[in-house]
This record gives structure tokens, C-alpha cells and sequence, in this order.
């Protein structure tokens, strides 16, 4: 039997497992983001019943199924942080669950019906959502003492390589869709997931394997400290929530908005699930812009801490969903407004995904306890999917929900109301110290 590391080595170079994990994490996005990009369109254009006849969603159900599929990625990271930290390990739990990962792809390539579409993306919600509290962990486990300096580095890589994968499938796929059928369009994706897996295997023997917790992972959760840090976090996880419930309709009720719109933008006539490609290549620019420009200009008149920027990209939010209310407004007059306007509030959209997730992310890894530092991504993760949830639920409350600008308001309604709140909560915390420090 193999015998693996199980503690990075003292070196001061990078460790060798990394290129296997940055090309594993470039086609796992790639295979995520493209088959995401064009599950609304496809459920309701593309949708087949047994006998080979159309049987497509209205646009209300197809954004309910969309977004309960989003809840259930983002509430299995919980299980995949269980698995991952008391009995497989980090290695093992990321193998075993892209190999369901790979299933769900393969059947949603195979099966255009509905029930090919449920038990697809049923296996890719446990496999995707599985590995999500694992991989970043994963990429820390590589780095001891002596290289730790580089992890910001290589953190920067991985981070480009999701956004890379993103961008490039969600300009690729809806137009596999259009020209090539379903088949090949969700096809392209598990080939993609295949090697993403491949690549992860062949790194085994370069990898630093950290051993499951066992006991000790529950120790840890329910010891002072464990409690104080879940508890904590946990408040900045309920008022990021509405956050997720905005953003994540970019993947369903703006793509349907986009239909209605004039999509010649920069002489390209896009389809409407390439927008969303816009939002990797704007992660790009801001996050390193936010960085080196922004933050530091910001310090100079107050200090600029994690709570404070969480908190100024919630209220960023609102004007993003106040564009789409104006523009669907002007669609329900009859007119046909330019879909620049749409990706100005992907603009202003991004820009608070870059101040609250990002801000959030960082801030939840370093106040994490070392050996729960993937249930804590996995609680990160559950804001996600209780926002999703909260989405499916107003969709299915509101009658003629993408019918109205009255929907897109509700929400921006309710975002100014979440980040007035949490204002309320940074000053609370401001003279006390949050978990260990906000800085």
C-alpha cells in the first residue's frame, strides 16, 4: 500500500501537487459554468419527453428547478466537510465525489428528459457541492512554515483559473447548444469533468494527504473556541444570504429579461446565457483593481475593515437590481432596450461580489479553528443556498413573476433593508473585537 505525506516538507518552493490542482480546478469550473449557463434555456427550449417530443418549462418553473438545484450545490458542502474531516480526508472525498460528479454530467448528456435532467443534476448537486469545502482547504494543506508566503500566490492562480474556466464555457456552450443540440452541449462539460478528475488523480503521489480528524474534528466544533467562531461567522452568514439570492438570478431571471432585450452589444449579437460571461472577466479586473487601488484610497479616510467592505457591497447590490426593475419595466411597455443596460448592472454587481465574497471567504479561512476549516466553508456555502432557497420561494409565491418589474424592486427592496441591518451590526461589533481581528 502507498504510503502518502501527510505533512508538507521545508522548502521554500512551490509545492509539486499545485499544478495538478490549478488544471484540475480550471476544468471542473469549466464543466460546472457551462453546463450552469444553459440549464434555463435548455429547460425551456430544449426539454424532451420519452417519445422524443418537446415537453419544455415555463420560464416560472424553469426558475424555480434552477434555483433548487443552486440550494442543493450549496447544501451539500455540509456533508462533503463531514466526510472530508472525520473519515476520508481531503484526497479521497474529492476522488470519490467527482466520480459521481462525472456521472451526473454523463446523464444529462445521455437523457433530455426530465427525469434524465432530476437525477443529472441531483448526482452533479452532491458531487460539485461535496468538494466545495474541501478544495480550497486542499490547496493550504500544501504549504507549511517555510513556503506559506507563496499561498497568496498561488491562491491569486486559483482563483484565475476558476474565472477562466468560467468565461470561456459560458461563451462556448450556449453556442453548442444552439448549433449542436443538448447532447453535445452538456457532453463537452463531463469531458471537461473527466479530465478535471484525471488530473486530480495523477497528482496523488505529490499531494500532502492531512489525515481525517476523526473525534478530534468534533472535539474541536463543540470546544469554545469551535462555538465562538461558528457563531460569529454564522451572523455574517445570515446577512449575506439576500446577497446570494440577488446574485445567482443572473443564471435564470436575467437570462429570460435578456430574451426581450437588444443583445447587439459591441456588433456581437449575444445570446442571452453569454452574458453571464461578463461577470468572470469583470472578477478579473476588479479583484486585483479593489486590491491595489480601491482599498488602500478608501483607508485614507476610514478604516477599512472586513465587516465594512461586506457591508458596502451589500448596499452596491441595490442599484444593480434597481437597473434590472427599470429595464423590465420597459420591456412590459413593449419597448426593447439595449442589453448594454444589463451588463452595466452586472457591473455594479460584481464589484459587490468582489466586497462581499471574496471579503467573506478570506475572512472565514483565517478565523476558522485549523481542524474545522472545512465546515466552515461549507457554512460559508450554506448562505448560498439559503438564498437560492428563498429565491424558489418568492418565485413560486408571486404570481407572474417574471411578468413584472415589481419582482426585481421586491428584491432590491429587501437588499437595502439587509444592509441597513447589518450597518447596525459593524457598529455594534465596531468597539468590541470580532473573532480575532478584522484586519
Amino acid at each position: 500500500m502507498v504510503k502518502y505525506s501527510t505533512s508538507p516538507k521545508a522548502t521554500k518552493n512551490m509545492p509539486k501537487g499545485i499544478p495538478y490542482i490549478i488544471g484540475n480546478e480550471l476544468a471542473e469550473r469549466f464543466s460546472f459554468y457551462g453546463m450552469k449557463c444553459i440549464l434555463i434555456v435548455f429547460m425551456t427550449k430544449y426539454l424532451m419527453d420519452h417519445n422524443g417530443n418537446y415537453n419544455t418549462m415555463s420560464n416560472a418553473e424553469a426558475t424555480h428547478w434552477y434555483h433548487l438545484f443552486t440550494s442543493a450545490v450549496y447544501y451539500t458542502p455540509i456533508l462533503g466537510a463531514i466526510i472530508s474531516d472525520v473519515f476520508l480526508g481531503k484526497y479521497k472525498t474529492i476522488l470519490f465525489l467527482s466520480i459521481i460528479y462525472c456521472l451526473g454530467h454523463l446523464t444529462l448528456a445521455l437523457d433530455e428528459t426530465a427525469w434524465g435532467l432530476a437525477i443529472g443534476l441531483s448526482l452533479i448537486s452532491v458531487g460539485a457541492g461535496g468538494i466545495k469545502p474541501c478544495v480550497s482547504a486542499h490547496v493550504g494543506d500544501q504549504f507549511g512554515k517555510t513556503n506559506s508566503h507563496l499561498l497568496e500566490k498561488v491562491f491569486s492562480w486559483f482563483y484565475l483559473s476558476i474565472n477562466l474556466g468560467a468565461f470561456i464555457s459560458t461563451m462556448l456552450t450556449p453556442i453548442l447548444l444552439k448549433h449542436y443540440g443538448s447532447h453535445i452541449a452538456f457532453g463537452i462539460p463531463g469531458i471537461l469533468m473527466f479530465i478535471a478528475t484525471i488530473l486530480f488523480w495523477m497528482g496523488r503521489n505529490t499531494f500532502i494527504h492531512i489525515p481525517p480528524g476523526g473525534m478530534k474534528f468534533l472535539k474541536e466544533i463543540f470546544s469554545r473556541e469551535g462555538l465562538t467562531a461558528i457563531g460569529k461567522l454564522c451572523i455574517i452568514y445570515i446577512f449575506i444570504a439576500p446577497f446570494w439570492s440577488l446574485f445567482d438570478q443572473t443564471g435564470s431571471t436575467w437570462i429570460i429579461q435578456a430574451e426581450n432585450l437588444n443583445r447587439n452589444w459591441l456588433g456581437i449579437n449575444w445570446l442571452p446565457s453569454q452574458i453571464q460571461a461578463i461577470n468572470p472577466i469583470m472578477i478579473l479586473i476588479f479583484a486585483p483593481t479593489f486590491t491595489y487601488f480601491v482599498y488602500p484610497k478608501l483607508n485614507q479616510y476610514f478604516e477599512l475593515t472586513p465587516l465594512k467592505k461586506i457591508n458596502i457591497g451589500l448596499f452596491l447590490t441595490v442599484p444593480s437590481f434597481l437597473i434590472i426593475a427599470y429595464l423590465q419595466s420597459q420591456i412590459d411597455l413593449g419597448n426593447t432596450p439595449s442589453i448594454a443596460w444589463q451588463i452595466l448592472a452586472y457591473a455594479i454587481l460584481t464589484a459587490a461580489e468582489v466586497l462581499v465574497s471574496i471579503t467573506c471567504l478570506e475572512f472565514s479561512y483565517t478565523q476558522a479553528p485549523n481542524n474545522i476549516k472545512s465546515l466552515i466553508m461549507g457554512l460559508f456555502m450554506l448562505s448560498i443556498a439559503v438564498g437560492n432557497t428563498f429565491t424558489m420561494f418568492v418565485n413560486s409565491s408571486i404570481t407572474n413573476v417574471n411578468d413584472g418589474a415589481s419582482f426585481f424592486f421586491f428584491f432590491a427592496k429587501i437588499m437595502l433593508l439587509t444592509a441597513l441591518l447589518f450597518m447596525i451590526v459593524v457598529k455594534f461589533f465596531r468597539s468590541k473585537t470580532y473573532l480575532h481581528q478584522e484586519h
